[in-house]
């Protein structure tokens, strides 16, 4: 089975019937279209493990593989031209990460196989009927986990035992955070905590939610698991440095930006496994026999410089858990 070639944009991709390519045409290399939420320098952990995972598949870019990338920059009303793009540039498989980039693809063509990375419900989202048998042109790895945000709830009332009023950030844009307010809201009730809930769709409106922190003053910080929050990670956490707010956040970097801890799926472990389902569709796998794994790496990060500016003394049995602590 061959790919169908693509000569125009989204629009004309949506047209084609649902046949999911295979492996691509002989006589070139293959090539990967590798969708990225904010930019190059933001995301190059990540990428760098999406290219390890290649290698060690026996992939070297520029050699026998090639990647074509695209740049959303954190603004999510770019992804249908971006697509766009990768699908007129031919690509025999996208690789794209969150719950916002991946729907995108999803209006834009079902011929082209997606790998999704790190996409926090598939199947309540509407991506996939069932993470067992997925169907259509999607596979890939899903970042859910059960009762994620109670963990870390539970987390920041073991390091701050007295938070008690803890300011919610999240992107109203993206249908999993609206699940996922609602799972902080719950853990919260249960720990009897009060919830100052942020939703935010644009950088003009993480500065507004920043001067409403500011007024309401509550005691504790947490940025669900976003990427348009994670391109705006250094502004959020100089903030947090500034009105000594303490948190325990989805993402590594934003701890690694200033913040006190975070504690989730591995996304790099994530990215270097998407090669794995690259490699069978590459070899003439379709999506839908490839099952959607769940994470397999859990990383609890903490910022002991944070926690001294703070006041905080992280506990040994915090410390004995976590995989990187940042001295």
């Amino acid at each position: 089975m061959t790919r169908r070639r693509f000569l125009g944009g989204v629009a004309a991709a949506a047209l084609v019937p649902s046949r999911v390519a295979a492996a691509p045409p002989s006589g070139r290399p293959p090539r990967i279209g590798f969708l990225g939420n904010s930019t190059a320098t933001l995301e190059a952990n990540l990428v760098g493990a999406f290219r390890e995972g290649l290698q060690a598949l026996g992939y070297v870019e520029g050699r026998n593989v090639a990647i074509e990338y695209r740049w959303a920059e954190g603004r999510y009303e770019r992804f249908p031209a971006l697509i766009g793009e990768l699908l007129a540039a031919q690509v025999d498989v996208l690789v794209t990460a969150g719950t916002p980039a991946t729907l995108a693809v999803k209006k834009a063509t079902t011929a082209v196989p997606l790998v999704m990375i790190a996409v926090g419900d598939p199947v309540g989202t509407g991506i996939v009927p069932s993470l067992s048998q997925p169907g259509g042109n999607i596979t890939g790895v899903t970042s859910i986990a059960a009762e994620m945000e109670g963990k870390r709830l539970e987390l920041l009332r073991e390091v701050v035992p007295g938070a008690s009023h803890i300011a919610v950030l999240w992107n109203a844009a993206n249908p999993i955070q609206v699940i996922q307010e609602k799972q902080v809201q719950a853990s919260a009730a249960v720990l009897k905590m009060r919830v100052l809930s942020l939703p935010v769709r644009t950088k003009e409106e993480i500065e507004e939610a920043l001067a409403t922190i500011g007024r309401e003053r509550p005691n504790a910080l947490l940025v669900l698991a976003d990427r348009l929050l994670l391109h705006h990670r250094v502004r959020l956490m100089d903030f947090a440095t500034q009105q000594r707010l303490p948190g325990v956040h989805a993402y590594r970097e934003l701890v690694q930006a200033g913040g006190l801890m975070s504690y989730g799926p591995s996304y790099e472990d994530m990215h270097r496994r998407a090669a794995y389902f690259v490699d069978r569709i590459l070899k003439g796998a379709t999506p839908s026999e490839l099952p959607i794994e769940r994470p397999a790496k859990f990383d609890l990060v903490v910022n002991l410089k944070t926690a001294r500016a703070l006041g905080l003394t992280i506990a040994d049995s915090v410390l004995l858990r976590a995989t990187e602590v940042i001295r």
